[in-house]
């Protein structure tokens, strides 16, 4: 891990969901990103959630971002860039307990470990989902345990690099015969884009509004 810069990004981040706790988050919304835009009945979409899981910020290290490689053996976003997280099921309480649950089977992240600071907007995909990120805190150097069916790796992203909105590019992508903008982000040799990338960006865009 690298050694620590400073305390700025994830103080930060603390501060924002701690002032907007009794906040609803609006929706996910890019002018841009059209291919997100196009759901409107969300009614008709399943609901689903995922963990943006934070590490905490030490003396001696940054915050990181945990993020998936989706197994290629998949059926859909085989190799893809993912957050922990699934589809909601009857057993699930609430949205934070289906993030919970999904980060549990998919990483061996228990839910004990995880302080819930927050939430964001829903993001309606076209694949028929209404996914609800909810923003959990961990300790540094937790032992994961990927569910080998689902999940090929687990790495971590600097906060630092999530939360600076310039390091976000448009790209393109043909969905349903037509080219779409979506947004990418890349870390090493890892793609970070579609709803993965959309999800972290409005999660900066958010904190950048927040200094400003």
């Amino acid at each position: 891990m690298p050694v620590k810069n400073n305390l700025s990004n994830f103080k930060t981040l603390k501060e924002f969901f701690a002032n907007h706790q009794a906040k609803i988050p609006d929706r996910i919304y890019n002018s841009e990103l059209e291919v997100y835009n196009s759901v409107k009945d969300e009614d008709s979409l399943r609901n689903a959630a995922v963990l943006i899981p934070i590490t905490r910020d030490t003396n001696d290290i940054n915050s990181h971002v945990i993020l998936t490689v989706r197994s290629p053996n998949l059926k859909s976003h085989a190799g893809q860039i993912s957050l922990p997280g699934g589809t909601r099921e009857d057993l699930d309480a609430d949205d934070i307990a289906t993030a919970l649950r999904e980060s549990e089977e998919e990483i061996g992240l228990s839910p004990s470990a995880v302080e819930i600071i927050g939430r964001l907007g829903s993001l309606a995909l076209p694949s028929g989902f209404l996914v609800k990120p909810i923003v959990g805190v961990v300790d540094q150097g937790l032992i994961y345990n990927p569910q080998q069916e689902e999940v090929a790796d687990i790495f971590q992203v600097p906060l630092d690099l999530i939360l600076d909105i310039s390091a976000y590019k448009n790209s393109q992508v043909e969905f349903a015969g037509v080219n779409r903008t979506i947004l990418e982000l890349q870390y090493e040799n890892y793609r970070i884009w579609g709803a993965t990338a959309a999800i972290l960006y409005h999660l900066a865009f958010e904190i950048f509004k927040s200094r400003n």
